[in-house]
């Protein structure tokens, strides 16, 4: 799998591509010092993932993400940064990141994040997690009615388990479903409901009432 490294300190970026190269399955193709620059380097490699920084000079992270996920909506973006405040991980999401981990986490974490958000996965850190949670409940619960009209009752049983945190095959076996069937549905949610990935998916539905109680 092939990954764009960005983040404003060239330390940090030689250090994430020594440790990365340590796996066999994995392959840095580019490095970029900034938003703007994770972007063209995006546009001439075509990753898999991109390891995005947020706080930087010029672009930041969360517009970058925003321009990749829009123009590349194959390439996933897996946040790595030292905020972990409010508002830095509810944009990062909205813009279309598919998982937010802090510096600090395990090697072994930080690449199994980055083969499973290559393959679908979301992974947020634990003391990040909380923070989503606790905006989407202190907001004002949205009506269901909006995902009534746009899901079939099948899909509101897949987005259900999405919001509690259930795999595809997790999610085949509680609904006694192929797994086929299920990314088939999984594809149609965020069609839509005109998200980029699951994890925007699972804010949603935990927003209009259909998370784990």
């Amino acid at each position: 799998m092939k990954v764009v490294i960005c983040d404003d300190q060239a330390i940090i970026r030689d250090g994430l591509t020594m440790l990365l190269a340590l796996e066999k399955d994995i392959d840095v193709v580019s490095q970029a010092c900034d938003g703007a620059e994770a972007v063209e380097q995006v546009a001439r490699h075509l990753p898999d993932l991109v390891l995005m920084d947020l706080k930087m000079p010029g672009m930041n992270g969360i517009e970058a993400t925003r321009r990749v996920r829009t123009r590349y909506p194959a390439v996933k973006v897996l946040v790595l940064t030292t905020y972990d405040d409010d508002e830095w991980v509810i944009d990062a999401i909205r813009a279309g990141a598919a998982g937010y981990l802090l510096k600090d986490t395990p090697r072994v974490d930080l690449v199994r994040a980055v083969r499973g958000t290559v393959n679908g996965k979301s992974f947020v850190d634990p003391s990040v997690a909380g923070k989503v949670l606790g905006q989407v409940a202190s907001q004002q619960t949205l009506p269901e009615t909006l995902l009534t009209q746009k899901l079939s009752e099948r899909e509101r049983d897949v987005l259900r388990l999405i919001a509690c945190g259930y795999t595809n095959a997790e999610i085949a076996a509680e609904l006694h479903l192929s797994e086929g069937t299920v990314r088939n549905h999984v594809s149609a949610i965020l069609a839509r409901l005109e998200v980029a990935d699951r994890t925007q998916a699972a804010v949603m539905a935990i927003q209009h009432g259909l998370g784990a109680t």
